[in-house]
């Protein structure tokens, strides 16, 4: 399936921009000093993104979106950080395997398969400028739910069912199938590990759905392929920090920080396009 609305990585963008994100992500073989300071800015966002995610078994695309699309085209950063995310969650689900539990489990799978292919749809066939409003405006969801403690009783087969439908739109369209899982997932009398354990198992058969939707619209090109190896060191580091500080860490506090700074990102995203 053509990439309608996409084109190439850099379209879109001021020709002074695109003339530094070739030199940043054309010549990954030079030394380290004299890369550029996109490459820089990318790493670091990217390592932060993993961070989160290794700390509190979401949030990978949720940060990473959030700035991502300012360096590289909206559907490659959705792509390279569906492809991350889909290794780091089985990283993440191993030693938490024990505390996982099937129940609540089933609806949110079979949700997410069925609407993820409208997802991909959406993103193969928008343009550019309509999928960074749409990072940014679910960011902005969530923080404000997140701020106003909105967290309905979500429990039972159709809050399951709906979750999921929810999130595979949400993952196949813009890379972000969390919000409506940690929503539903927080609702549920779960421990904290169990939580964490079977929000992993979600996004790990919702993430392998969605790029197999992103090989069939041809979504997984050769300069996705590229962006994932350029960056897989800070993206391996953010997340092994993460684990690490998992259960050593004020988790509340930092979730304040972590939302207030995508407030400020889903802003900018909205209003800029």
């Amino acid at each position: 399936m053509p990439r309608h609305g996409l084109g190439r990585a850099d379209e879109g963008f001021p020709r002074p921009a695109r003339r530094l994100a070739d030199q940043a992500l054309g010549a990954p073989s030079l030394p380290f000093a004299s890369l550029s300071l996109t490459w820089l800015v990318g790493a670091a966002v990217i390592a932060a993104a993993c961070f989160v995610q290794g700390l509190a078994g979401f949030g990978i695309g949720l940060v990473s979106l959030a700035f991502l699309p300012l360096l590289m085209s909206p559907a490659d950063a959705i792509v390279l950080i569906t492809l991350y995310a889909t290794v780091f969650t089985v990283i993440i689900f191993l030693p938490l395997r024990r505390d996982f539990t099937l129940h609540g489990m089933v609806e949110l799978v079979v949700g997410s398969v069925v609407a993820t292919p409208a997802g991909v749809w959406l993103l193969a066939v928008l343009p550019p400028t309509t999928l960074t409003r749409l990072i940014g405006l679910v960011l902005l969801l969530i923080v404000g739910l997140e701020w106003l403690g909105l967290y309905p009783e979500l429990r039972g087969r159709g809050w399951g069912l709906a979750a999921g439908l929810i999130a595979g739109l949400l993952g196949g369209a813009i890379g972000t199938p969390g919000p409506a899982v940690i929503l539903y997932a927080a609702a549920q009398d779960w421990s904290a590990r169990t939580v964490k354990a079977n929000i992993q198992a979600f996004l790990i058969v919702n993430q392998a759905v969605i790029l197999i939707g992103y090989w069939w619209a041809g979504l997984l090109d050769r300069e996705v392929w590229r962006l994932t190896w350029l960056y897989a060191v800070p993206a391996v580091v953010g997340l092994a920090a993460g684990m690490l500080l998992f259960n050593r860490l004020d988790r509340a506090r930092f979730r304040r920080v972590v939302f207030a700074v995508l407030f400020v990102s889903g802003l900018v995203l909205l209003i800029r396009g």
